[in-house]
Parts: C-alpha cells; structure tokens; sequence
C-alpha cells in the first residue's frame, strides 16, 4: 500500500530536533537551576494535573464565553510571550543577557505581526524544548510518566468527543494554534498562519487536506520525559525513551493513515505506551550518574 511520508517525515523530523534542543538546554541549565536553589524532581503529581487540568478548563470557558474579537489579542499576547520566553531560556545559554533579551523580545513580536508557518513552527519548537528541560529538572521521571498515561487517556476521550479538534478550531481562529502546521507542499511554510484552520481541514478528505496538525503537547510532553530521565538517568538513557516517544509518535500517523481513514487521531496514547517501553528499559539498563 502506497501513501504519502509527508506527516511521518516532518514529525519525526520535528521531534529529532526538539528532542536535540531540549536535552542541549538540560544539560547546560543543570548547574543553574541547582544554584538558584530550584527544586530537582521533588514537585508531586498532583500539583501537575492541577495546573493542566485547570488551563484546559479556563480555556475553554473563556473561548466558549469570551467574543472572538477580544480572544484574539488576548490569546496572540500569551502566544508571543510564551515564544520569546521559550527563546530566552535557550539564547541565555550562549548570548549575554541583554543580547537574550533582546533577541526573545524581537522573535515574540516578528510572531505577533508576522506569523508565517516556518516562524510559528520554529518558534513553538524552541519554547518546548525549553519547557522540557524546565520540566524535566522539576518532576521525577515516574512523576511525569504517570501523568503522560493519565494525559492520554484525557487525549483519547478529548478526541473522541470532538472537544480537542473544537478548542483547536477556535484558538486557530485567533491565529494562537498550540500546534504545529506540517504543510503538504514544502513552499507553503511561507503561508500566513492565519491561512490555516482546523475546523475547515477536519470537512476535507484526508488526501486533499493541505496541511496536516500536530498537537503541541504530542512533542512537548515525551521531551519533559526524556529530559526528566536525563536528569535521573543520564543521556544514553534519556536518548532512548526520546527515540521510542518518535516510534510512538510515528505510529500514531500510521494508525491515522491506515485504519482511521485520515480522521482525527489522539497521537499520545500511543507516544505514551512507547515512552513508557522506552523508560523502562532505559532505566533498568542504560541508568548513569551525571
């Protein structure tokens, strides 16, 4: 059976470079987040599935209540901020800090009144991959593994029902999508992002859909992992479960292409269950000390 790599090319490839990114800025952020006294692994459960638990519900809330013409200077703003912290984090580690700041400040304003495709997929790549080395010094890896299985579980119930592919749709809207745009035609990365809508590719058949969507958390959550591992393992442990959250991720697209027909696929459920593989035996077997 012949089917376009496209998604699988430019996922994989996406979460290669993310992954690369992230644990470069964990293992030079290391020193720093322990001499500024930042807690290392020691945040429970609990207070994770809080702060997501409680974002989702006021995001929603507010698209559902709050009218599109106020939604979409609001959710752009946090969208540029959320960016330039992202580059910050990581230009800190070889710009002086006004240079970071600096540059942070001019990457969050070229999204805000320029937001093509390539900008707003490099730019959410960077603030995952430092979200992950954040993350990932701050929650144990068994901490954040359980809440990656108990998330997908949410991500399976959230897709089934329409409620992803809604928020999806209404935060396109605002030209705000937590979530990268994987154009089937290379040149269409020069796009405006407010060219691309979720609500109008999920009407469209599967092979005549232009652009593809992958969630943001799909990258961003196995990257907190693998840096979490790092931190507790070591790299060739965390470079491991890293390669079985692609596997998962890559088989996601698979499952979407060959069973669901092209229709919306929670792609975490099964990032999970192959991080999960990969933590373990990256654990029990690859276990170092920094």
């Amino acid at each position: 059976m012949k089917f376009k790599l496209g998604p699988y090319l430019w996922s994989a490839s996406v979460m290669i470079l993310a992954l690369a990114l992230s644990l470069f800025v964990a293992k030079n952020l290391g020193p720093a987040f322990e001499i500024g006294g930042v807690p290392y692994q020691s945040s429970p459960l609990w207070w994770i599935l809080i702060y997501f638990f409680a974002a989702v519900v006021v995001i929603a809330v507010v698209l559902f209540f709050i009218p599109f013409r106020f939604l979409k200077y609001i959710f752009r703003f946090i969208f540029a901020f959320m960016f330039a912290w992202g580059v910050f984090i990581v230009s800190y580690l070889f710009l002086p800090d006004y240079a970071a700041y600096t540059l942070a400040g001019v990457c969050g304003l070229l999204w805000l009144f320029w937001a093509k495709v390539w900008l707003h997929d490099l730019l959410l790549l960077v603030a995952l991959a430092a979200a992950g080395a954040v993350f990932g010094f701050v929650f144990s890896p068994w901490t954040f593994m359980i809440f990656m299985l108990i998330i997908a579980v949410y991500d399976f119930l959230a897709v089934r029902f329409g409620f992803m592919v809604w928020m999806a749709d209404k935060l396109s809207g605002t030209t705000s999508l937590p979530a990268f745009v994987f154009p089937k035609k290379f040149s269409d990365i020069k796009l405006p992002l407010n060219q691309v809508q979720v609500g109008e590719l999920k009407n469209e058949a599967a092979d005549k859909r232009e652009h593809t969507i992958l969630g943001g958390g799909d990258i961003g959550f196995p990257l907190m992992l693998s840096a979490s591992v790092y931190f507790a393992h070591g790299m060739n442990a965390a470079i491991l479960t890293g390669a079985f959250g692609i596997i998962g991720l890559v088989g996601a697209f698979v499952i979407q292409k060959l069973w669901l027909k092209g229709k919306p696929m929670p792609a975490l459920p099964p990032i999970a269950v192959m991080s999960l593989i990969g933590f373990l035996i990256a654990s029990n077997y690859l276990s170092q000390p920094l």
